[in-house]
């Protein structure tokens, strides 16, 4: 979400807010203030305070929702990159997906487990601990809204918790995490197109179930959900190829022993795609890179005398092993914010580079062969 204004750290986990919220929490301290001037011990600005006391209280319990799902990846040892909370509720944002679906399952399953666990203590205080009537109404609201918000995420479909869980599920059944992914997203999408066609014959008076906010909730569960299926279906391709597979034909890979003259006339000149170069030994194994404007320090009367070597210099290059999947590829792509990596083998031999400009040229070029093929 863009504009999330930054609150802090929760347990080292950066916390936001997106402006959204605060239309929320008015909105929820307004409603609920008005119910609670039905109570005669609450006077002048008192049912209003109560009732933001009570909205604060139950966006905690969303954030304690969120919580749940956080400290069960860090368990799995997966960083949580930011929790936010929003119009709908709240968002933990993962580094990475679970590395197996049982260990998917249970971060999936964590919040709601949270939001049971809330409610049970909850209903507890408010059946075993003499309160005024007002605080055991926002005890009692506490417990539902509780209750709600786990039940109301075991739904089976993305982005919801249950939708996990069902990703889950069928990535153990199929072995496959985006066919799982898949699946649940299309259920996401169909639950969406029923909540909006509720909302919808509510307004329109049509049935009495449902609400404007129904339509809105069953907006953001088909667009989020339609965005997954999408990103599945990309990620289970990419996941099909390798780092080797998707190397550029005209990578910048020359050997050190060519001399200048040679250098330039057979990749510079009338070309210029690169502006620097991977040097090779005999071997075929990386020694540096050259840099193409490094050639204005050597005169053009020596650029036959001098090789490529001699420019050479020797510098880290990030790189990815030959059988790596594409998808690894391209996440390293969004992560380190580069725009080509070399392959290089384990013996240090160089494939060449994999550029991240042509991944979708890649992909549609394989489907067109299976489409040939088939």
């Amino acid at each position: 979400m863009n504009n999330n204004i930054r609150i802090g750290n929760l347990f080292g986990i950066p916390f936001y807010i997106n402006p959204s919220w605060f239309l929320v929490l008015i909105l929820v301290t307004w409603v609920y203030g008005s119910q609670l001037t039905r109570f005669p011990q609450l006077v002048g600005l008192s049912p209003w305070l109560l009732g933001l006391a009570a909205a604060l209280l139950l966006f905690s319990s969303v954030l304690a929702h969120e919580l749940g799902h956080s400290f069960v990846a860090i368990k799995q040892g997966i960083s949580v990159n930011s929790i936010t909370l929003f119009i709908f509720g709240g968002l933990a944002s993962l580094e990475e997906d679970s590395k197996t679906p049982g260990e998917a399952f249970l971060v999936a399953i964590a919040g709601p487990i949270v939001s049971l666990l809330l409610f049970g203590f909850f209903t507890f205080i408010e059946v075993s601990v003499p309160l005024t009537p007002p605080l055991a109404a926002v005890v009692g609201l506490l417990a539902t809204v509780n209750l709600i918000l786990a039940l109301f995420n075991m739904i089976p479909g993305l982005p919801l918790d249950g939708g996990n869980v069902l990703k889950s599920i069928v990535w153990k059944i199929t072995g496959n995490q985006y066919r799982g992914i898949f699946i649940a997203s299309i259920v996401g999408q169909f639950i969406g197109w029923i909540a909006i066609s509720l909302g919808i014959f509510s307004v329109l008076g049509v049935t009495e179930f449902g609400s404007i906010w129904t339509a809105l909730i069953g907006f953001f569960l088909l667009q989020n959900a339609g965005r997954s299926a999408q990103s599945a279906t990309i990620q289970d391709k990419l996941s099909r190829f390798t780092a080797e597979q998707a190397v550029s034909e005209n990578s910048p890979v020359v050997s050190a022993d060519l001399n200048l003259r040679e250098f330039v006339n057979e990749y510079v000149i009338g070309k210029g795609e690169w502006s620097k170069f991977l040097v090779t030994d005999e071997e075929g194994k990386l020694i540096g890179q050259l840099n193409v404007d490094d050639l204005k320090m050597i005169p053009t009367s020596e650029w036959t005398e001098k090789t490529v070597r001699e420019l050479t210099k020797s510098q880290e290059v990030s790189s990815v092993k030959p059988k790596q999947s594409l998808l690894e590829v391209v996440m390293l792509f969004e992560k380190n914010q580069q725009n080509e990596i070399a392959v290089i083998g384990d013996n240090g031999v160089v494939f060449g580079l994999v550029e991240k400009s042509r991944i979708g040229e890649f992909l549609q070029e394989k489907q067109q062969e299976q489409f040939k093929a088939a």
